[in-house]
Formats: C-alpha cells, structure tokens, sequence
C-alpha cells in the first residue's frame, strides 16, 4: 500500500490541507478559509458549522442517518443498510484526486502502525510525526503527517499539536454506535489507532493507492 505524500487540499506535506466531514467530498466552509476560527466563511447551508445539522447522511441528528448505518436505532425511522465502508463517490481521496486513490480503511491505518516506526519531530516549521518504514528494503521511505487539528462546529482545535485522520471505515459496534468512524490520531507524546470519532467532525484525510 502506498500512501499519499500530502493531505487532501494540500500542496506540499507541511500543509495542513482541508478538513472533512466523514463522507463528505467538500468541505462545509469556502475554499481558502480553512484555518479561519472561528469560523465565518460557511457555505450554503452549513452555517451550524461541522455539526449534524449540516450533515449530509443524516436527517438533524446522530439518530437519524440515512446511509452507512448498521443499527435501526440509529436509523431515520429505524433505517439500516449493509455499507460499512465508503463507497467510491462518498470517498474524498477518491473524488478529489481520481484513479485508484481512496481513503485508508481502519485495517491498512493498523498496519501503518505495526511496520512503521514514528518520530514526533518538525518539518519546515511544522510539527507532526515522520512515519518511516520498518521492513527490509523500505527504510528509507517515510511521509510526514502534520498536527493539523480538527473542526468542530465553527471553532478549529489544537493545531500544531494534535492530528486527527479519518478512515474510510464506518464504526459498527454499539456502544457508542454508527454515527462514527474510525480514525487514527496523534500528538507528541501518543498515537491513538484505532480511534473513533461522530462522523460530522472535520478531520484530515491523508490518500491511499495500492
């Protein structure tokens, strides 16, 4: 599995990018005003911010989705269906950036774990971890994850200490239930995978291909 060099919406590795609702391919916010807090720049109707009245697998509640819901209570009126993962047109990394790019399910993001060593460190001024192969032949090839934070509502949090990636993988056990998904996240002195967190947060996404 390779894994993407930069975030979605960056240019570069140190660039924190955009930040995403689970299954959303944009973000809630106009294009430039990422790291605006709080935030005043919303899009059409996502005014409530990264909250689940903007979302859209949802009819105003953690209680009420309409796609990517295993349990019936959870479900808008006891809806349910199968999808556990994200289906190609729900997948930013794959939206945005086209080909056999996609989102990283919550199994590769362990194995990132397990064959990698990770070094908190800085990167043209940016803090974040280097993550570096550990396997035979792949100890020279690293990428670097940058603390980017996250969005909630209309506020961004511990930028530059904290990082928060989501996976492509919906989270199916109850408690606390389908309204989140699995993620990874860091900061200097830990590395948390797998995580979970209520999909209408905004977190980064860092692209897979195979």
């Amino acid at each position: 599995m390779n894994w993407a060099t930069f975030n979605v919406g960056a240019t570069a590795p140190e660039e924190y990018g955009d930040y995403f609702a689970w299954g959303e391919t944009e973000p809630y916010y106009e294009a430039g005003y990422a790291q605006e807090d709080p935030q005043s720049h919303w899009k059409d109707g996502k005014s409530d911010g990264y909250a689940f009245s903007s979302y859209k697998y949802c009819n105003g509640s953690y209680l009420t989705m309409t796609k990517y819901c295993s349990k019936s209570g959870f479900g808008n009126n006891g809806f349910t269906d199968t999808l556990t993962t994200l289906l190609p047109e729900d997948d930013v990394a794959h939206v945005k950036w086209g080909g056999d790019w996609r989102m990283p399910t919550q199994a590769e993001i362990n194995e990132l774990m397990s064959n990698c060593a990770w070094t908190w460190t800085t990167q043209n001024g940016v803090n974040g971890y280097k993550v570096s192969g550990k396997k035979s032949g792949y100890e020279a090839r690293s990428i670097f994850l940058p603390a980017a934070g996250f969005r909630g509502t209309a506020s961004i949090g511990v930028v530059g200490s904290h990082g928060y990636y989501w996976s492509s993988s919906l989270y199916t056990a109850s408690p606390p239930g389908p309204y989140g998904a699995f993620s990874f996240s860091f900061y200097s002195g830990s590395i948390y995978a797998p995580g979970f967190y209520s999909r209408v947060y905004g977190l980064s996404v860092r692209p897979v291909c195979p």
